[in-house]
């Protein structure tokens, strides 16, 4: 904070038995006295009540009824005049558009008084900056009005965490759906602007709107500063007729490691409390800060609890009169103006499409839902993961590392799991996965289990590291425990591509970034028939040094039928779902057994987002096992659809120094539901073609 002495004392008299003259009450200026002014106003009055201060002075270019304030009260139409008709207010507090913050309070500053401007605090990074250098130069204090930092759950919040209470820190999310209507965007001219006139307005939902989501959750991470903010990410949307964003994602990585995603929107079907959630690895703690209430979720159950609230100007008032520190101190908004000065400086919002939206009410009173929201907002924050990463139907495309092509037909995309947070074990995988006609039957990152990363190769167990994600599941705890123990899976030199293959050298590295594995994995893929694809994954996994690694799973550690690991495909959301081998059906009959293929059918919906504009369709996988495999299925269709080869069911597999453990698997995509006949045929026409 800026460091301030308080006001010198009035002179007393000696005389005996006199009594010392009152200190003089600081005399406040309000900037703006419409829109949130009027809180302003109110507050003062109360204050002024209470012999806290004296209300002296306001300014707006559309100035108060008469009447409205009293007699003692000067009112002019701007700032300037104000303080040249001296003398000078102790506080100056700023009401007033976000593109006037900077000039007003560099003025106010100059002319000898502390600020209290409203959030944001200035408009670019620059600014903050000039006004920053200003308030150093004067001596002067500025708060800044993020209200929901002067609540009293905060200190708890830290405290609770400090004392372990919900484990490591995984992480945070800001969760905020509000909704706003036409007409909101029409009282100002700035409103809903990223410029006005050329000048830097950045309104939006996450600097303007919901910003206490975002500066209340910096808080939380311990980003006060500039210094305290790594990176910060954007992915921003609109479906106002605007230039700002109003359905975005933040991502901010701080100095220190934390990472927090912001999922925020202003198109929700109804307006719901706004929260910040300290994801731990025993618990969360979820703030809701409009309301100053705390839930911490443990093992142990809810525990909920309603704090009070320190009132910004009055601390301010303290700041002046005896030093007690600021709780919004400009300095310490440092790090929400990363946050400001990265939507300032981001592409544009992109429009979300008409489609994947509908409109309620009328006239100025119509507001826009975005489809399923609320599922994406939840899925986004789970996964931190943004809108693009997820791949909503309406939101950007990121392109992938590659495309497996089939004569134009974009049957396969290949990811490099750059993207994944680090407790869901980055690592390479397809998705979408595509049949011919173009329905997508892999998923990614799941609201049921974020880590789960469409078709490709991964294990929970690996001398201990998990190269699967989420939590792991351990013989001593004989249940899932988060564990720092997250490894990932990185591509190293260039891989050999020819038009239906792909080879790649890969690494598996432990949470230190040393090699635990090394593997080397080719794709090879070909049309079948104008319906019907076939995928085909080789594996080979080799010890990284000169001693033998185990590869486990939740089977091989006591968890009784949870043998996943090795190869595995998430399915998509799909109805009327069927799963057979040659001799049993249904998912208790076949999960764990042995057998030369596995089929399953059934309606794959576009996806799992509302309103997408994917193909979707009946369709049937057929996995075939190597002919001297003797891996168990793994199966799931009840809770999410999933099918895998289990490496290491029961019993871990052991990878030697030279003698690498070697595994593949062959999957037919066809389009519409095929009869175990009509498999049979495939298997064998295609065996004899090879």
């Amino acid at each position: 904070m800026i460091e301030h002495s308080a006001p010198a004392a009035p002179a007393i008299s000696a005389t005996a038995g006199e009594v010392p003259a009152p200190a003089a009450l600081p005399r406040v200026a309000l900037v703006g006295v419409h829109g949130f002014g009027d809180s302003h106003l109110a507050n003062l009055a109360r204050l002024q009540e209470a012999g806290a201060l004296q209300l002296v002075a306001v300014a707006d270019p559309n100035p108060p009824e008469t009447g409205a304030l009293g007699e003692s009260v000067a009112v002019f139409n701007t700032l300037d005049q104000l303080l040249a008709a001296g003398p000078v207010p102790d506080v100056v507090i700023l009401a007033t558009p976000i593109q006037t913050h900077a000039p007003l309070a560099l003025a106010a500053l100059a002319a000898g008084a502390d600020v209290y401007t409203e959030k944001p605090p200035v408009a670019s990074m620059a600014q903050f900056q000039d006004v920053l250098a200003a308030a150093e130069s004067a001596g002067r204090l500025v708060q800044v009005g993020f209200q929901s930092l002067g609540s009293l759950a905060l200190p708890e919040i830290r405290n609770t965490i400090a004392a372990g209470g919900i484990g490591d820190v995984l992480g945070l999310s800001a969760t905020g759906m509000w909704l706003r209507t036409r007409g909101y965007f029409k009282r100002s001219r700035w409103a809903g602007k990223r410029s006005l006139d050329g000048i830097d307005v950045v309104d939006g939902v996450a600097t303007n709107a919901l910003a206490h989501a975002v500066a209340t959750a910096l808080n939380m991470a311990g980003a006060h500063t500039v210094a305290d903010v790594a990176s910060v990410e954007t992915d921003l949307y609109r479906a106002h007729k605007t230039q700002s964003d109003d359905t975005s994602v933040i991502r901010v990585r701080t100095a220190a490691g934390t990472t927090l995603l912001c999922a925020l929107t202003l198109c929700a079907p109804e307006q719901q409390r706004p929260s910040v959630t300290v994801h731990g690895t025993k618990g969360d703690i979820t703030f809701f800060y409009t309301e100053d209430e705390l839930l911490i979720s443990t093992a142990d159950g809810e525990r909920r609890k309603t704090f009070g609230r320190t009132d910004l100007l009055e601390n301010l008032l303290a700041a002046r009169a005896a030093g007690t520190p600021l709780l919004s101190a400009l300095p310490d908004t440092g790090a929400f103006m990363c946050v400001l000065e990265a939507v300032r400086t981001a592409p544009a919002p992109r429009e979300i499409d008409a489609g994947h939206l509908s409109w309620e009410g009328a006239g100025d009173d119509a507001h826009p839902v975005v489809h399923g929201i609320a599922a994406l907002i939840e899925r986004a924050t789970k996964a931190h993961a943004t809108f693009a990463e997820l791949g909503v139907p309406w939101a950007r495309s990121l392109p992938p590392v590659r495309t497996f092509d089939l004569a134009g037909h974009p049957a396969a995309d290949y990811q490099d799991g750059s993207r994944i947070r680090a407790v869901s074990s980055p690592r390479p995988y397809l998705h979408p996965v595509r049949t011919l006609a173009g329905t997508v039957v892999t998923d990614h990152q799941p609201l049921d289990h974020v880590w789960h990363l469409g078709v490709g190769v991964a294990l929970q167990d690996v001398d201990g590291t998990n190269f699967w994600g989420g939590r792991t599941y351990t013989r001593a705890a004989g249940e899932y425990v988060w564990r720092p123990d997250h490894g990932s899976i990185v591509r190293t030199g260039e891989p050999s591509a020819t038009d239906g293959g792909l080879t790649e050298k890969l690494t598996w590295n432990g949470p230190d970034g040393a090699p635990i594995l090394t593997e080397q994995r080719t794709w090879t893929w070909a049309a079948v028939g104008p319906s019907v694809w076939r995928l085909t994954l080789d594996f080979a996994l080799s010890p990284a040094g000169n001693r033998s690694v185990s590869l486990g799973s939740p089977g091989s550690n006591g968890r009784v039928g949870g043998g996943y690991g090795g190869f595995f495909w998430r399915l998509p959301e799909c109805s009327g779902a069927s799963v057979w081998t040659p001799s049993a059906a249904g998912e208790s009959a076949v999960h764990g057994s042995i057998a030369p293929w596995l089929a399953w059918s059934g309606g794959f919906t576009a996806g799992t987002f509302d309103g997408g504009t994917r193909p979707s369709g009946a369709s049937t996988l057929v996995f075939v096992a190597a002919a001297d495999s003797t891996d168990p299925w793994f199966v799931r269709v009840d809770g999410y659809s999933g099918v895998g080869q289990s490496l290491a069911w029961d019993a871990p597999v052991i990878a030697e120094p030279g003698v690498p453990v070697r595994r593949s698997v062959t999957v037919f995509i066809a389009d519409g539901i095929l009869g175990t006949e009509d498999i049979e045929t495939l298997i064998k026409t295609q065996g004899d073609n090879s």
